[in-house]
């Protein structure tokens, strides 16, 4: 596997027109969701590269590294605008840590006792929690604006939930 991924890099290096795109989010968005395969974030907006700053992790959870990342990108790499964005069909949805922990192997379980996976029991609640850990984010530059959405993984509609 990583040799075909490597492999690909060779050609994707060997006509590569990135250079010189700025680090700053051309449009001033960054976009806060979930690791799932079937979210692209820059086609689902119609981004293009350099457009926008995009952090996933599993559930688009609001994290301390989100928040972290988030206080530098929206002070000095111009973000403005902030969409948390959960989806459907996510597997921290309708579940709770204990559940996902006790569906671990034992090994595993035991490895990560002091983790928590951010399950969403209630995902609007969720959602909710995570625009509003942003919007009490007293380390943003100030006006940014936060919004939640719920993407849906069978139709490709984004669902504005929590408008600014």
């Amino acid at each position: 596997m990583f040799e075909e991924l490597l492999d690909a890099n060779s050609s994707y290096a060997a006509g590569f027109d990135l250079n010189g795109l700025q680090p700053r989010a051309a449009r001033g968005f960054c976009l806060v969701t979930c690791m799932d395969t079937r979210i692209e974030p820059i086609r689902v907006l119609g981004l293009d590269p350099g457009d926008a700053k995009i952090l996933r992790n599993a559930g688009g959870r609001v994290t301390d590294d989100v928040l972290r990342s988030l206080v530098l990108a929206t002070n000095f790499l111009g973000v403005t605008g902030v969409a948390v964005m959960h989806h459907t069909g996510c597997a921290l949805a309708g579940t709770s840590d204990s559940e996902l922990s006790r569906a671990l192997p034992d090994a595993q379980r035991l490895a990560t006792s002091d983790i928590g996976f951010l399950s969403m029991p209630d995902p609007e609640a969720a959602l909710a929690a995570d625009v509003e850990a942003l919007r009490g984010c007293r380390g943003l530059a100030s006006g940014v604006l936060v919004e939640g959405w719920r993407y849906d993984v069978a139709t490709g509609v984004v669902d504005r939930r929590i408008k600014a």
